[in-house]
């Protein structure tokens, strides 16, 4: 599952006539928003990347707070000492995760950045099966196994593009955001099982802001921008982290979250086109086979779970 779909509780059998209009609305709004990741991180780039994670995510804190300050009072105060040290921990790795994520758009293509960072089920499940004994099938091992192949053959096709000197380190940095966004979400899935969501994702946010900020910080990285990179920043902290990611864990409640993992696939494509149009962006050969074989290992892990679901 990826960070959208990890809110779940019940899965729906089917998405039937019962399913409001409003649902699939946010569900097309979830989509469209992070998409645009990307697009906007690349208009940024005049700015180091640092400073874009760290605005991104002060902001998203900042607009969250009126929100959930009255409501997490009472249940925050119950926390243990152990659910604190996985809420810090997750958000920690979370922050470490948007730095890197933010700094592969600086080195490779959004094609290839916002495909291969949406490996992360698959990391998922190979540290799953490494930290809690969970079974993995053969269908899974087999779409690692492929999953890699085509990330070899993104890496391979990138290398040869000019455009992208160091896509070889872009595409290296998107992966390892890939694998903390998985760590994040074991550990999220372990603290949502008796924790409300606002409860849990505020005080994620605000120590990923705190992260990022102490990183840039040791590195004397610049925070003081000019004000269309903070609007961009702003706009990155409404749409894909807060209206995104939003809207797919509203949208859960009424479609069955493998159906989003698989809609979620659609992302990547969906930024990859806006790069071709607005910056001329274009995958070599061998990048778009690597990239749809990357995909489709995806695709393969989320299906039997949409069955299982539909069964359901």
């Amino acid at each position: 599952m990826n960070e959208r779909t990890q809110e779940a509780s019940t899965e729906p059998a089917t998405v039937s006539e019962a399913t409001p209009r409003r649902a699939i609305v946010a569900l097309v709004l979830g989509l469209v928003s992070l998409g645009l990741s990307p697009i906007l991180v690349r208009y940024g780039t005049s700015a180091p990347g640092l400073a874009l994670a760290v605005w991104r995510t002060v902001f998203a804190t900042a607009l969250l707070a009126p929100i959930a300050l009255p409501r997490i009072g009472p249940e925050v105060r119950r926390f243990t000492g152990r659910d604190w040290r996985l809420i810090l921990g997750a958000g920690v790795f979370l922050g470490i995760h948007f730095i890197a994520w933010i700094e592969s758009l600086y080195h490779t293509s959004v094609a290839s950045a916002s495909v291969l960072v949406t490996t992360s089920p698959l990391f998922i499940a190979v540290l799953g099966y490494l930290v809690l004994k969970e079974r993995l099938t053969r269908r899974t091992v087999g779409a690692i196994v492929v999953a890699v192949l085509g990330a070899a053959l993104i890496g391979w096709g990138d290398a040869a593009d000019e455009a992208f000197p160091n896509a070889i380190l872009g595409n290296g940095l998107a992966l390892t955001a890939s694998l903390l966004m998985a760590v994040y979400l074991l550990i999220g899935r372990a603290v949502r099982q008796h924790t409300s969501f606002l409860a849990y994702l505020f005080p994620l946010y605000a120590t990923a802001a705190v992260t990022i900020l102490i990183v840039a910080l040791v590195q004397g990285t610049p925070l003081a921008q000019p004000w269309p990179i903070l609007a961009l920043c702003l706009a990155m902290a409404i749409l894909p982290q807060l209206i995104g990611h939003g809207s797919f864990n509203y949208a859960v409640k009424y479609f069955p979250a493998a159906l989003l993992g698989l809609l979620s696939l659609s992302e990547p494509v969906f930024a990859a086109g806006l790069a071709f149009v607005l910056f001329g962006e274009a995958p070599g050969p061998l990048a778009v086979v690597g990239i749809a074989v990357v995909l489709g290992s995806l695709a393969v892990v989320f299906a039997p779970r949409l069955r299982r679901a539909q069964r359901r």
